[in-house]
This record gives C-alpha cells, structure tokens and sequence, in this order.
C-alpha cells in the first residue's frame, strides 16, 4: 500500500493496514501531507513594478546580450556568464566567486530570483536590476564602471537601447562625458571620483539612467530563468490529482526524505513554500578562523541596501510602492552573521553550499545540521536551529529527497555577432 494512502487511511479514521518497516517510515500525517502540498508548483512570476521592462522581450533580448559581453570588465575577459554560467545551472562551481580578482562569497544560482525580495547572500539589493549593477563596479567582479559602461552601450548597443528606453544622452561629447567616472567617496581623490565629480549633475543622471536600465535588460533577462518542474514537482501534481503512489516520481528513499523535510528535521521551517525558501535571514553559527574575519551578512546588507542609490525607493525605479524596504529594520540583532536562505530548487545541481562555499557535498551540509559544531563569535545561532541527530540512512534519505529538486536549466547562450 502507498504511504500517501496510509496516512489518509490513519487520518480519516479508516483500519490500520499491516505495513512493512519501510513503508511505516515513509507515511506522511495529514499535517505534513498539506506541508508537502504547499511546496509545488511554482507559482506564475511575480510582478516587478520598480521595472517597467521586467517582461519585455527585446529587453531580455538586450540582456542576454549583455549578460555575455566579456567588454564590460576591466579586463575584457569578464562577463555575467563567467560566475553564472548556464551549463552549470547559473553558478560557476566554485568555492567563491572568482571575477577579475577572487571574491569572499559563493556565486549563487540565478534560477527563480524573482521570486526573493532580497538579492545577495547579505540581501543588500532588493531587486534583481539593481543587484545586476552591483558586480560591475565591484573591483573583485567585473571592475567596470558606470561611465565605461554608459559608452559602452552608446557605441554598440544603441539602437536596441533606445528602441526601449528613448534616446540616449550624448556620450560622444566627450567634454561633458569623460572616458571613466562614477562615485567613489572612500576615495575621494581617485581618478573614478575626480571624473565623476568633474561632471555636471544633469550629466551624472544621464549616466545613472543609462546604468539602471543596464540593470533593467538584465533583470527582464533574469526573469526567464525559471525553475523548471522537477521529480518533486511532478508527484506533488500526481498526488493533487488523485494518485496516491505520487506517480512513482519519488524513490522511497526519496519519500523518507520528504517526511523528514516535513517532519523531524524541520527543514520546512526555513525552506518553505514553493521556492524551497523563506526570504529570510538566519546565523547558523558556522564556525570561522581568524584568518577569514568575520562576514556581518545581513547586519551590513539591511544598512546598505537602505540608503543603496539604485534601490526601490530610488530616483532610478519605476515605482514609489516599496514596502520591504519601508518596514525594514537595519537595527535588528538577529542580522548579525546572518544570511539569506538560498532555495533548494536546483540544491544538488549547484554545490558548493554555504555563503563561503565551505562544503562540497550534501553529506557536508547535512552532517553540520546533525550536529550544529561550535557557536557563533557574535549573536546567537538561529533560534529554531536544534541537533537533527540523524543516523546514516536518514543522511541519505534527505539527500535522495534534495536530489529530487534538479530539473534541466533554461538554456542561454550568447547572440550571433550582427
């Protein structure tokens, strides 16, 4: 008999049937069985108000243009594509990002972003646009910056731009608009921030509205990259319509995962609903060495994304309704060293794990909540977190459940030269 079956039989109040250990052990409660209903399917995208192209066409197709274009990097051999790369599910493999220098943090997958309000392991963007333009002034990404960037799409991307966004500012004035510039006030002596501030104010937003709608092609690209329907997904929608062997889309392996995610360990807890992830914060209480320092996470991130220049609530946002952002608190003491639940969708696709890609495997990962080593140097480790105390066979269990979620990638590949 079906351990969906049997749960229903068990809470309908119809006979106990004999059952083997195994399926006893993959029976799901009428309580976890709704927990399990609630993870699929993916819902439709959800809006991007701060982005009147978000769902265009030509400007996903000018994102994806330059999503792959190695010119927008100090040094020609950087693009969006290199840490994102899409035959690896939109992340590069790596332990951390490794641009024109090597970063501090995990890439993370692009997959289903639009369905997190917060960007970034420190969620230090709130919207996907706005986190686009973070990497390519970054001097450990792409090392660019805005003005570079403003000429960049005036010598080679302008007819599509202004197709899209109207004309575009006269950059090949070069007496108003340098070769480089942006906004750089820890170094004020800099030659970004001299050229910068050498501009007029009316000149800098024209750059700063060219620099945003970068980010806006971007993001409109970003949104086609939509998880696609997995193992899980398929016999959630076979047990929805009445199946209840799930299809035989799960192993029962698999099965006893899912009733563990649900169940004992809680995973549910932060990674729920159909993303597999909360929108939230949370310190583990990962162990780290002096010789890392200390990563704040969110505690840096609520503040920055708060006064960031491209954010919501910003000059460059094509809406004034921003309410994460308006009902957020900087000051919260459980953002110290906390950072953002990544989603599970993809989970055994994308390794490593972690903000700092310290495990390789799901093993790792699942063998660190089993036992929970250590105590965070500031603040205190998620509340809800406990020792999950599993045995080898629920080890596996979980893994077999988490390797459930992958699905093939959306495919992205650059455009033909013109």
């Amino acid at each position: 008999m079906s351990p969906i079956l049997l749960s229903l039989l068990l809470a309908c109040g119809g006979p106990s049937p004999t059952a083997g250990p195994s399926a006893a052990e993959t029976t799901l409660t009428a309580r976890e069985l709704a927990q399990v209903m609630s993870l699929s399917p993916l819902p439709e995208r959800p809006p991007s108000p701060s982005n009147r192209v978000a769902d265009n066409a030509d400007a996903a197709a000018l994102g994806l243009a330059l999503f792959f274009d190695v010119r927008l990097s100090s040094n020609g051999a950087v693009s969006c594509a290199t840490c994102h790369q899409p035959a690896r599910h939109y992340t590069d493999g790596e332990r951390v990002a490794k641009g024109v220098a090597v970063g501090k943090r995990n890439t993370p997958t692009l997959l289903g972003g639009m369905y997190s309000s917060w960007q970034f392991w420190d969620g230090r963007a709130d919207t996907i646009w706005s986190q686009a333009l973070g990497p390519i002034e970054s001097p450990l990404e792409h090392n660019l910056d805005r003005v570079r960037v403003a000429h960049h799409v005036f010598n080679h991307y302008k007819a599509p731009y202004e197709a899209l966004f109207g004309p575009m500012p006269p950059l090949d004035d070069r007496a108003r608009f340098p070769e480089f510039g942006r906004p750089n006030p820890g170094e004020p002596q800099g030659p970004d921030h001299l050229q910068w501030t050498a501009m007029s104010e009316a000149d800098q937003r024209a750059v700063n509205e060219v620099f945003a709608n970068v980010g806006k092609v971007m993001e409109a690209f970003q949104r086609t990259l939509t998880p696609q329907p997995s193992n899980f997904d398929r016999y959630v929608a076979a047990v929805r319509a009445g199946d209840a062997t799930g299809g035989g889309h799960l192993s029962p392996q698999a099965e006893a995962g899912l009733k563990l995610f649900v169940g004992e360990a809680s995973c549910v807890l932060c990674h729920n609903g159909p993303n597999l992830a909360d929108d939230a914060f949370h310190s583990l209480g990962l162990p780290t060495t002096p010789s890392e320092g200390l990563d704040m996470g969110r505690a840096v991130g609520a503040r920055r994304v708060l006064t960031a220049e491209f954010n919501c609530a910003g000059p460059y946002s094509d809406t004034t309704d921003c309410p994460e952002l308006r009902y957020l608190n900087p000051e919260f003491p459980d953002f110290i060293l906390a950072f953002k639940t990544p989603s599970l969708r993809h989970v055994a696709q994308t390794a490593p794990y972690m903000h700092d890609g310290r495990f390789q495997t799901l093993d790792e990962v699942l063998n660190f909540y089993s036992t929970l080593p250590g105590e965070p140097p500031l603040g205190h480790r998620e509340l809800t977190l406990k020792p999950l105390k599993l045995n080898d066979s629920e080890i596996a269990a979980l893994t077999a459940f988490l390797e459930s979620l992958s699905a093939p990638s959306p495919e992205a590949s650059p455009p033909s030269p013109s």
